[in-house]
């Protein structure tokens, strides 16, 4: 009898229709034209947990939740898109026209030097990057046979200094994927997703206008540099020191914001 059972429902099982990941962009781009842009912007999400992360997939999910007014995570997702593929105009476009009409706009971070690095980084993924030193490095090693094995002078030189600007080539690649493998990875970014939220001078709410440290207002990136769980009774909330635009150091409830 119980042969029979596990039997009836393996039959069962087999007839029961099975989404896989194109199918899943096909729904999510049919509910998209339909306007159904929450539904859209599951069906994407439930792509990325099916197959992992892309740069489209999290493109198309950011424009989903424009198409709602939610730009915070409009924002978040198309952070993460750029994460992923530096090169997505798309995403940069987007992103930079969103940017634009935020009432906290994102300035300058860091020092000039530290935002001409990550902005040269950012040009190419991490594994662009490898290609790039991986091919240098491979024309550094016919400029080295060239200048042991040419017959001439000028073969020779051209071997000799050639080879060795493609290795300095290889070395800045290398430098330049290491930092974009770096920036993809962190999770030391995130966006507030709160409408508005009160920053305060130590972990925990103000309770006073002198522990008031500024506002933010959704859609505004924060760098992420330490983090605490205060506990309150029965309850534990995560506060994180951040830092907005070079502005003085502040808490923030982590619940204000989701991480990039």
């Amino acid at each position: 009898m119980k042969q029979h059972i596990i039997i009836f429902i393996l039959s069962v099982l087999a007839t029961c229709p099975v989404i896989n990941a194109s199918e899943l962009t096909a729904a999510a781009d049919s509910a998209y034209l339909g306007k159904n842009y929450i539904e859209a912007a599951k069906l994407y999400q439930a792509e990325i947990d099916s197959v992992g992360p892309s740069s489209a997939l999290f493109y198309n999910i950011g424009n989903c939740y424009y198409r709602t007014g939610s730009i915070p995570r409009a924002i978040l997702n198309y952070e993460r898109a750029l994460k992923l593929n530096p090169r997505n105009k798309d995403a940069k476009a987007n992103l930079d026209f969103i940017n634009s009409r935020l009432t906290d706009r994102p300035g300058e971070r860091g020092t000039f030097l530290g935002s001409v690095v990550d902005a040269v980084a950012s040009t190419f993924s991490a594994n662009a990057w490898a290609i790039i030193a991986i091919v240098c490095f491979a024309l550094f090693g016919a400029g080295v046979l060239l200048y042991f094995f040419a017959g001439g002078v000028h073969a020779q030189k051209t071997g000799f200094f050639g080879g060795g600007i493609m290795l300095l080539l290889a070395i800045v690649a290398v430098i330049f994927g290491l930092r974009a493998a770096a920036l993809a990875s962190a999770t030391d970014r995130a966006v507030v997703i709160a409408p508005s939220v009160i920053l305060s001078t130590a972990p925990r709410v103000p309770t006073s206008a002198a522990e008031e440290a500024f506002m933010l207002h959704e859609g505004s990136i924060v760098e992420i540099l330490d983090e605490v769980n205060v506990k309150n009774g029965d309850e534990t909330t995560t506060w994180l020191d951040v830092e907005f635009d070079n502005s003085p150091r502040a808490w923030i409830n982590a619940d204000a914001v989701e991480v990039i």
